[in-house]
């Protein structure tokens, strides 16, 4: 199945993939369902009418939680003069909630056979990306009196999904029937339930408990929306492009709040659909940096989560460490019994540093000091991690090589793929590795841990050690990590302190984590906009004419819109404001082919050889750094600084952009209105 054929719905915990029938048939390479907590509850989901499938006349994405679909039966023709139809709309809420009306098109009553084939699978999210479903405990099906039941148990672990219908059916264990008259130019309405029921209990629920708890959880969707984009800053440009870029964004970003069982009730960013809808140190700590100056909250409860689960202790099957940040945490069969590490998963050596980062900058926008003391020792550990358990060779680097050799993540940076640390030739260097990205995000984290310790956690010999730190690793970086066959940043050092010298983005990152020297910002901003590395719509992760270039390789080639995101922010930050302006465009004019929503990737093809961007074949669309990237590059163009208590901008449009105003920015000072006029 294609992206294009695929209609996705979701409410942070619970989501639903299917065709654009609103079918669910899952296999090998459609992994189409309905899920919740890492487990698939429905893998089967079919109408037909009459025993004829349903062909779709057209999809209506009414709220990300909701989908009308409009279907007729049979085969789809340029001529459709069908004698039936049959409008399917979906909710999702605490469950699935689907609407069925067939319409009768005739002068005469007809009988009909309505049917909806069901099944439940339970699979386990990874077994369902890896295309390998394994199951270790038993499922039963039960035909109740007016409820179709599947049940899934294997030990203490239970899963349930309960389907029922408002209208009298005849229930089987393979799905449920409706035999019915339409009058002449009539209708029949049916309402559906599938419960996804996590801990069963003695008592399940009734049909008119899960409608009535469905409705409910609707109705409060319907208003936290509302609430969510009243609330946020409103844009008014002449920039179709970026106005459509702002406003999906901010719907996908309250699409993919996620409430994990660790947060108290509370909402944070999930990574993205249909694999990562879970909470990720890394995109969780990201996103919240991108949308400090619109949603601000969502860096605090972040943050206040994460620190709950911060390692305690050495393990190697999770790779917990003392101070650590968490990377990945899952709720499905595999994580319960320790197949997968997932249950928190710590294998990532950016979260740390990036959590002490977050911290800071949050306080300069909102001015909640309350916050940064309540989490100055989850601070204080961050910062031993990295000059303690970070540093695996000693040398006041970040180093990673995973704990968990059986299934610990090899690449333990944001580019985790297994080919995405290579060597100009292509090849792969050995591990531990550091790379370079994680040497800035330190010297980042001990330059703002130094502003912390001095102004919130009355400790200035600690300030002052941490900015000696920070001074050294910026002195010893510059000379460890320079490629001057070249005169660009190293991608990482392998284990004998050599430069794993291929060209790529991660140097962008160092602009914004400040550890480049000024005299070699102009040579790494010449290398980031040259024709290897920028393709007209973005930096490509990794350049042109490398060993592993390929335009269409996940971390080789494609362009990353949360990745030119933070790039340009690191332009503008060494002052390269057109620069800046132009990854900030040319993202943002991809957007537009997307319908404004941005995708975790997309090809890294040079924009004239093609006259749209390619997407990636399997990217993640809603994701939350991606939706994010829109906000951080419009802070970006808008130059948005708290300096004190006051927010400055320094505003500096792309060519072709006339205006650009924000109203109503939330921080430390209230809210403020920015505008900008070329």
């Amino acid at each position: 199945m294609s992206l294009k054929d695929r209609v996705s719905i979701l409410d942070g915990n619970t989501f639903v993939v299917s065709d654009c029938a609103g079918d669910i048939e899952a296999s090998r390479t459609t992994p189409t369902g309905l899920f919740a907590f890492d487990t698939r509850f429905l893998s089967r989901w079919v109408l037909t009418l009459n025993g004829e499938r349903l062909s779709p006349i057209s999809v209506d994405d009414l709220q990300y939680f909701e989908t009308r679909y409009f279907l007729t039966p049979g085969a789809p023709t340029h001529y459709v003069d069908a004698k039936q139809s049959v409008i399917r709309q979906r909710q999702i809420g605490v469950h699935m909630e689907e609407r069925l009306i067939v319409l009768n098109h005739e002068l005469r009553a007809v009988d009909v056979e309505i049917r909806l084939e069901a099944d439940s699978d339970f699979a386990d999210i990874f077994d369902v990306k890896n295309a390998e479903i394994k199951r270790a405990g038993e499922i039963a099906t039960f035909v109740d009196e007016d409820r179709l039941r599947f049940s899934y148990r294997r030990d203490l672990f239970h899963r349930e999904t309960i389907i029922s219908s408002s209208e009298p059916a005849e229930i089987c264990a393979s799905g449920i029937s409706f035999n019915v008259r339409i009058e002449p130019h009539g209708r029949w309405i049916t309402q559906l339930e599938v419960a996804t029921v996590v801990r069963p209990g003695p008592r399940r629920p009734s049909h008119q408990s899960i409608q009535a708890q469905t409705r409910r959880k609707r109705v409060e969707m319907r208003e936290e929306l509302g609430r969510w984009l009243a609330d946020a800053p409103k844009l008014v440009s002449t920039w179709d492009a970026l106005t459509e870029a702002y406003h999906q964004g901010l719907v996908d970003l309250s699409a993919l709040r996620y409430v994990p069982l660790i947060s108290r009730g509370k909402s944070v960013p999930a990574a993205g659909l249909p694999w990562f809808m879970t909470m990720f140190g890394r995109d969780s700590i990201l996103t919240s940096l991108q949308m400090l100056p619109f949603k601000p909250e969502l860096a605090r409860i972040t943050l206040s989560a994460l620190g709950l689960i911060q390692g305690a202790r050495l393990e190697d099957f999770r790779e917990q460490e003392p101070g650590k940040i968490m990377h990945e945490v899952r709720y499905g069969e595999s994580a319960a019994f320790e197949e997968q590490p997932q249950s928190a998963y710590y294998g990532a050596a950016d979260t740390t540093p990036l959590y002490v980062i977050l911290l800071d900058e949050y306080e300069r926008w909102s001015g909640d000091a309350n916050t940064v003391r309540d989490l100055k020792v989850e601070a204080y550990r961050a910062l031993d991690w990295i000059d303690g358990y970070g540093d695996l060779m000693g040398n006041g680097y970040i180093w990673y090589q995973r704990r968990n050799t059986k299934n610990g993540l090899e690449n333990q940076c944001w580019k985790d793929s297994l080919n995405s640390i290579s060597y100009h030739d292509g090849r792969l260097p050995a591990c531990p590795r550091a790379t370079c990205e994680l040497q800035g995000y330190a010297y980042d984290a001990k330059v703002r841990g130094a502003r912390l310790a001095r102004q919130f956690w009355n400790d200035p010999a600690y300030a002052d050690r941490l900015e000696r730190e920070a001074d050294e690793l910026k002195k010893r970086f510059n000379r460890d990590f320079w490629v001057d066959d070249g005169e660009y940043y190293a991608l990482a050092l392998d284990t004998d302190g050599r430069p794993v010298d291929a060209l790529s983005s991660n140097m962008g990152h160092l602009l914004w984590s400040g550890i480049v020297d000024e005299a070699r910002a102009q040579k790494v901003v010449d290398h980031l906009l040259g024709p290897k590395l920028f393709s007209g719509w973005g930096v490509r992760t990794l350049a042109e004419g490398e060993g592993r270039y390929n335009p269409v390789g996940y971390h080789v080639g494609t362009v990353w819109p949360f990745d030119n995101s933070f790039i340009a922010w690191g332009l503008w930050r060494f002052g390269f404001r057109k620069e800046a302006g132009r990854i900030s465009k040319g993202i943002i004019d991809a957007a537009k082919f997307f319908n404004g929503r941005l995708p975790e990737a997309f090809a890294g093809y040079d924009r004239a050889l093609t006259a749209y961007p390619v997407q990636y074949p399997t990217a993640c669309s809603p994701q939350a750094w991606s939706a994010g990237a829109p906000m951080l590059l419009l802070r970006t163009m808008l130059g948005l600084e708290p300096v004190g208590d006051h927010l400055v901008s320094d505003p500096v449009l792309p060519d072709g952009i006339d205006r650009i105003e924000v109203h109503d920015i939330p921080g430390r000072w209230g809210r403020t209105d920015v505008v900008a006029h070329r």
